[in-house]
């Protein structure tokens, strides 16, 4: 096109709480909207609601306001032609009964300004109290898009009785690439070791039992595979520093004269160097839902561990299966797993790589509609 059109637009999620997670989203979502915007003659600007704006600023090049200063917030939307919530979980309730009511109430300033507002590929649910129910359909009804990155959330969305059409699309960062400096980094590693030609076991963990009961498990079996394998464990902490943690604790209950043979990679928080750093891994353990999206980004064989019902719903988009769960966790069969795909490297993304490929296409589909609505001039009917 001819004439490019500019466009500011707000984007709320969890941003800025130095959540690997969380920041690969933003950085997912934004490299889209800068990608379908190109194609489409639109530049995007976007305005990042953060708890650290000079660091979101910094980190990103963007915009930015806090989250949590009402007038701040108000300005941003304000001046923008439109507001993207998401991706993440940002709308349920287990983890708080504030988390819904703030991130709807960011939707709902937008409606009342007359800026169209955008679902992007957000989780949604659990949401135990019903009275939520009726808000998150008044927003939804009220928004121009709405897609989600499982058809639990969809279903979810139905019971509501959220009557607008609902897409399901994947996780924003299936379609996030390395970036520049990142690929220069991998471009110098073996992606299926280290410089030592050594075959690197990515490992992501949190903490989540009180009583660390996974933790031992997990290591009781990373310990079963260092002593029948010749591979290195890499432990890539998403959320610092209380992952790091979990992570030094775990490689002190392996003990055993390994110590030599296990790292943290606890100083990386931009999500692409983190990108390059799990796709340099001949296999990836992972709690963190994001460190298991990385893992098939970059078709890296991986194995999750669940804790929340958002593993099992992308682990199911890859047609497997998480081998344990924080509730149970069998060490003889995880180290088995772990060695059979060590094994089975090639076979694993042969089997995987056309589903992968499809799911990174499909990732670019929200910022794809709602360049796609600003290029039309008008919402969905």
């Amino acid at each position: 096109m001819d004439t490019v059109v500019t466009k500011r637009i707000v984007l709320s999620g969890y941003y800025g709480f130095d959540n690997s997670g969380d920041e690969a989203v933003l950085q997912s979502i934004l490299l889209a909207l800068e990608e379908q915007g190109r194609e489409s003659g639109i530049r995007f600007v976007p305005i990042v609601l953060s708890a650290s704006p000079e660091k979101t600023k910094a980190t990103y090049g963007v915009e930015a306001a806090h989250r949590m200063r009402i007038g701040e917030v108000i300005r941003a939307i304000r001046g923008a032609d439109g507001l993207i919530s998401g991706g993440g979980s940002l709308l349920q309730d287990a983890t708080s009964a504030k988390t819904i009511p703030y991130y709807l109430a960011i939707l709902k300033i937008a409606q009342l300004f007359g800026k169209p507002t955008f679902i992007y590929s957000q989780g949604i649910g659990p949401v135990h109290r019903g009275m939520f129910f009726g808000w998150i359909r008044s927003v939804f009804n009220k928004s121009k898009y709405i897609s989600v990155r499982d058809k639990e959330s969809k279903e979810l969305l139905l019971k509501m009785k959220v009557a607008r059409e609902i897409a399901v699309v994947p996780d924003p960062v299936m379609g996030m690439p390395l970036g520049s400096c990142a690929s220069q980094a991998a471009a110098h590693a073996d992606r299926g070791g280290s410089a030592s030609d050594k075959p690197v076991i990515g490992v992501s963990v949190r903490y989540w039992n009180q009583d660390r009961s996974e933790l031992k498990a997990l290591a009781e079996a990373l310990r079963t595979v260092l002593e029948r394998s010749e591979a290195v464990i890499r432990f890539l902490p998403f959320h610092l520093p209380s992952d790091a943690a979990a992570s030094a604790e775990l490689m002190g209950w392996i003990g055993g004269g390994f110590d030599s043979r296990m790292t943290v990679a606890d100083h990386i928080t931009h999500p692409q160097h983190m990108l390059a750093e799990v796709g340099r891994c001949r296999l990836l353990l992972g709690m963190r839902l994001h460190s298991l999206i990385y893992a098939a980004s970059q078709e890296v064989p991986l194995l999750g561990i669940s804790y929340d019902p958002k593993i099992d719903q992308f682990l199911n988009r890859l047609q497997t299966s998480a081998i344990a769960s924080t509730q149970t966790v069998d060490s003889a069969k995880v180290a088995e797993e772990m060695l059979r795909l060590l094994e089975r490297r090639s076979a694993w993304q042969e089997e995987k790589r056309e589903l992968i490929h499809r799911l990174k296409d499909e990732a670019q589909r929200p910022a794809h509609q709602i360049a796609s609505f600003f290029i039309k001039g008008r919402g969905s009917k």
